[in-house]
């Protein structure tokens, strides 16, 4: 049997079974919300062009409106001043859309307090108990926080001092640049936490990861499904030519 056959076996057989890591896309869905006098990216919409009827009697179909960070998405490096002169979304080799992914769990510890910053010393102890980081894969960051993706006020989190939700402190968005991984993927609205406007650089995980070459996945759903190591990611954002990210289906294979 080849590896292309054996893999097929495996997913009719259910050894390995295919988890959405995508949150449904509508209008509904939540976007970030940034302060004046910054510009905000659109939500999604659908514009109907015909449905079954006189303007199209045997089909159904619309145009779409959207940001291309809206919903589940992917940073491209391009995103981030960092990174300007990176590769935009279509650019991405093919090859770095699928890797090994694995997953830290502090969902608990965002439970206790929205804040949350991951730390080097997260990792550190991680590794310790599971191996190294996935050459060429993903590292997913587990908070909880998809739960959350139904109500945008309690996603957002945000008061009178701003948003407030999980993300990675300053040295560990640089310590995990540095690493031989892909990218990071959050169920956050984006990469990092709500307060890293404050940071020193701001946006640490933007900064340094897309500054890096490296991509970055948001808004993700289902985490908690997948293992802790073991599993392989598939992420397949829109080609966009010139875009700095894409609405993406983000799958994930598990063996069972």
């Amino acid at each position: 049997m080849t590896t292309i056959e054996t893999l097929l076996g495996d997913l009719a057989a259910g050894r390995i079974e295919v988890i959405d890591l995508t949150a449904p896309l509508s209008d509904k869905t939540t976007i970030i919300q940034l302060p004046p006098p910054f510009a905000n990216t659109a939500g999604f919409q659908l514009h109907e062009i015909s449905r079954y009827d006189e303007r199209g009697p045997a089909w159904y179909w619309n145009n779409i409106s959207a940001g291309e960070h809206v919903g589940t998405h992917f940073d491209a490096p391009v995103h981030w001043i960092s990174g300007k002169d990176g590769y935009d979304v279509s650019q991405v080799p093919p090859k770095q859309l699928v890797g090994p992914v694995v997953v830290i769990d502090k969902s608990a510890e965002c439970a206790a307090n929205p804040d949350y910053l991951l730390e080097v010393a997260d990792i550190e102890a991680w590794t310790a108990a599971n191996g190294p980081l996935p050459e060429g894969g993903w590292l997913l960051y587990r908070t909880g926080w998809d739960a959350r993706a139904h109500d945008q006020a309690a996603f957002l989190n945000a008061n009178e001092t701003g948003p407030h939700t999980p993300g990675m402190s300053v040295a560990c968005a640089q310590w995990l640049a540095q690493q031989p991984i892909l990218g990071v993927g959050v169920e956050t609205v984006g990469t990092d936490a709500g307060a890293a406007h404050s940071f020193d650089p701001p946006f640490p995980c933007h900064s340094f990861l897309l500054g890096a070459g490296k991509y970055g996945l948001t808004q993700l759903a289902n985490i908690a499904k997948l293992p802790t190591t073991g599993a392989m990611l598939v992420a397949a954002p829109l080609p966009i030519v010139g875009g700095s990210g894409s609405p993406a289906r983000i799958l994930a294979f598990v063996p069972r």
